[in-house]
């Protein structure tokens, strides 16, 4: 990259509180529990307010709470303006609001509007007749040649398409058969999302988190697509659609820019070349998206359940193409896990001998890279993936349903196992660890899924015991960056060091500061080659620091160099 004399000191952009935020997500089955049910509510999270306000976090985002079947886990919703009934109801909902807005913390919900739940109330009129009023909100098609329509596949397995005897048709839907994708298409749908939109934008909330919102617009030829072109990204071959950008330039029209809130895009299929069209200052849509260069990085062609080897430099290197593409128009958001992944720490990190470790320097990279950073709830702990044994011990339909696939082909059951207990989503679901009490205090009575059984020693209530513990020092780096600015808005470069490809550095600066970010992502001490600033670094995972150029594994260190 550019050296700080080549280049302007801050690149011209807006300054705005949401690029200097930090977003926490909470997935509310899983949080805490309040009335020993074994799911988590909103009275939950109200009682953990002051723990979310003591952490330092400036946004929440929320996912969905809207009455659902559960078919996906609340992904599936039956309607927009119920709080599910196991979370509680809208007083409660009011009062969660009222208390986050006390603490400075900004909630953003879930909006998820690419589909329904097959029990809500627009497809329960659509799917009775061809001549109902609610048939057109969603995507129809009839039988080809007394065939499927097409070989669109659903991102949870088998066909994207499900046959309604009432009317003769098949309907579309991209997940489960139980989420019919709505057709945006037609205006009247269109104008019932940006009612309820508006609905809770005038409780006061601040933003939306939108669910794969890069699939609205559908190719209305229907054609059969290409899947290997689309390999280790299956949702491009949905994204992008001819009119996406028609769509989200009317929403934020019709009700965005009237606002003072956030929004982000899920955005599977979105590529490089194709970021700047849904964040673009100048392209009024959204203000970020959630891409997943790094996400899909071990998917093979079969998908999740069937991971591939990936490498260090790929890893890096999207962080450094993405912060690139973006440039001056774009925004960046930065994550590492969230509940469609694995943990975070045992993903990318060491989650045994270097736990602790490991999961500091996987937040100073998100802490110290230009964008705005997002916590995964437990991750502030170092949660880790939960040992599952069995397939009776997972929830995720995604999971279940491309075992029952896997078995119906004949394969091996305890292979698919095996690799669903390293890669499936239910490890970000399991309940958050608040003490070594049963259940890690998540509940009283038994959750809706396993606790993971390392509870006694990983817990917020043993975290706030330790100092050394990977939540203070969550708490540190949050106070650093709000500290320095250049940490938000200033320039990179990248380093490169010839020493071992386990290291990962780079220099932040603007006219106020300069900084130096140096990560051994390796389970071995490496002399680096890089120069290191004379003195101690300002924030270090290791709290003593025998030789400048020797990095233990999985050190991290922040120099302020000016």
């Amino acid at each position: 990259m550019a050296k700080p004399d080549q280049i302007p000191y801050i690149r011209r952009m807006k300054n705005q509180w949401w690029k200097e935020s930090v977003i926490y997500q909470i997935y509310p089955r899983s949080f805490k529990d309040s009335n020993g049910d074994g799911v988590g509510d909103l009275n939950g999270i109200i009682q953990k307010v002051p723990y979310l306000s003591n952490l330092g976090i400036d946004i929440l985002w929320l996912s969905p709470i809207y009455q659902s079947p559960n078919d996906d886990n609340g992904y599936d919703i039956s309607d927009y303006y119920r709080i599910m009934t196991e979370f509680g109801d809208m007083a409660q909902f009011d009062e969660l609001l009222a208390l986050l807005h006390q603490h400075k913390i900004r909630l953003v919900m879930d909006l998820v509007v690419n589909h329904t739940s097959d029990e809500h109330q627009w497809f329960q009129q659509a799917r009775q007749s061809k001549d109902n009023p609610f048939h057109d909100y969603y995507i129809w098609q009839e039988a080809l040649q007394g065939q499927l329509p097409n070989n669109w596949k659903s991102f949870f397995s088998g066909p994207a398409w499900e046959w309604n005897e009432a009317t003769q048709e098949y309907y579309l839907h991209l997940f489960t058969r139980r989420q019919a994708d709505l057709n945006w298409e037609n205006p009247a749908v269109r104008q019932e999302v940006y009612k309820m939109m508006r609905f809770w934008l005038d409780k006061g909330i601040d933003g939306f988190r939108m669910d794969v919102i890069s699939l609205i617009s559908k190719d209305l030829s229907f054609a059969d697509k290409d899947w290997q072109a689309v390999a280790g990204d299956p949702g491009a071959a949905y994204a992008n659609g001819p009119r996406v950008h028609e769509f989200l330039q009317e929403m934020h029209r019709e009700v965005l820019q009237h606002y003072d809130i956030m929004t982000i895009g899920e955005g599977p299929g979105i590529g490089l070349e194709h970021a700047n069209d849904y964040v673009g200052a100048d392209r009024h849509e959204l203000n970020m998206v959630f891409h997943f260069g790094h996400m899909f990085i071990d998917f093979s062609e079969e998908g999740r359940f069937i991971p591939m080897k990936w490498s260090r430099r790929d890893f890096f290197r999207i962080f450094e193409e993405w912060d690139q593409a973006l440039g001056e128009r774009g925004w960046n958001s930065l994550y590492l896990g969230n509940h469609d992944f694995p943990r975070m720490l045992s993903r990318w990190g060491n989650d045994t001998t270097y736990r602790k470790e490991s999961a500091k320097l996987l937040a100073t990279l998100l802490f110290t890279l230009r964008g705005t950073p997002g916590i995964y709830q437990g991750d502030e702990i170092g949660m880790t993936n939960t040992p599952f044994q069995k397939i009776e011990d997972f929830r995720d339909v995604d999971t279940l349903n491309h075992y029952r696939d896997w078995v119906a082909a004949g394969k091996d059951p305890e292979t698919f196992v095996r690799t669903a207990a390293w890669v499936g989503r239910d490890h970000a679901r399991t309940p958050v660890l608040w003490d070594a009490s049963p259940n890690g205090g998540f509940t009283e009575g038994e959750p809706w899924i396993m606790a993971n059984p390392n509870y006694p020693e990983i817990n917020v209530e043993a975290a706030e015991a330790d100092p050394d513990s990977i939540l203070h020092y969550y708490r540190k780096l949050i106070r650093y960056r709000k500290e320095h600015k250049t940490l938000v808005y200033g320039e990179t470069e990248v380093l490169r060091d010839a020493a071992d490809t386990a290291i990962y550095a780079f220099r932040r600066w603007d006219k106020q500061a300069e900084f130096l970010t140096v990560l051994n992502f390796g389970n071995d001490p490496i002399s680096s080659d890089l120069a290191f600033p004379a003195g101690a670094p300002a924030l270090t995972n290791y709290p003593n620091i025998s030789q400048t150029n020797l990095l233990s594994p999985w050190e991290a260190r922040v120099y302020q160099i000016r």
